[in-house]
């Protein structure tokens, strides 16, 4: 019985491209495909899947958010994440949420391939270039951190998110741009990062983040 897979993204060229690619691999069939994340649990519930190739960064539910949402009630569901990200932050959540393999959009349809087939078995697929980025060393010169607290409480990955965004100095009208939330919510999420941290300010945010590898 052939593979069937769903594709997720937030970019048409890139759909149509993917599908053509992937129907080209043999014993995979693509079954659909979705630029609007917030369409695929009603698209599971009505269609057989075996394995979704989901992008990281969409509007209203990233791939991270996706994967969250998915977990229970779709255990047997095997996630490829594809995606530019390859930031070794972002690949270890999106492991942590349950993904079963990542690769970077740089791939060829040779180890596009491999990974479908990988994670169709069960197993995990780490691409050589996302294996290269979890191995490479952390390092930084953040300098003296004054007044440290306790360990913070755990962010969520909005948070996470945001953080990192604050340490880019992006003001809350353009990480609301770019999260395609509103910056109400935005100054919600700094409050509560603040008030998870324990900390008064931006600065105190940027110094947790990097003294706890948040960024």
């Amino acid at each position: 019985m052939p593979i069937r897979i769903l594709i997720v993204d937030d970019h048409q060229i890139l759909l149509d491209s993917l599908s053509l690619l992937i129907s080209s691999i043999p014993n995979m069939d693509v079954v659909g495909t979705l630029y609007d994340s917030r369409k695929v649990p009603d698209f599971l519930e009505n269609h057989e899947i075996d394995i979704l190739v989901s992008d990281m960064n969409m509007p209203y539910l990233t791939g991270i958010d996706l994967t969250l949402k998915l977990r229970n009630q779709y255990p047997n569901l095997k996630i490829l994440m594809l995606t530019v990200n390859d930031e070794a932050e972002n690949i270890r959540h999106a492991f942590q949420a349950g993904i079963s393999g990542y690769v970077t959009k740089k791939a060829n349809r040779a180890e596009l391939e491999r990974a479908l087939t990988t994670i169709s078995k069960g197993e995990k697929y780490f691409s050589e270039a996302v294996l290269k980025e979890l191995l490479t060393p952390v390092s930084f010169n953040a300098g003296p951190i004054e007044e440290i607290q306790p360990e913070p409480k755990a962010l969520t990955l909005r948070e996470l998110e945001i953080v990192k965004l604050i340490a880019q100095e992006l003001s809350s009208s353009q990480i609301a741009d770019r999260l395609f939330i509103s910056v109400g919510t935005v100054e919600n999420h700094r409050h509560n990062i603040l008030q998870k941290l324990a900390v008064k300010n931006t600065i105190g945010i940027i110094k947790y983040a990097i003294k706890y590898r948040l960024i």
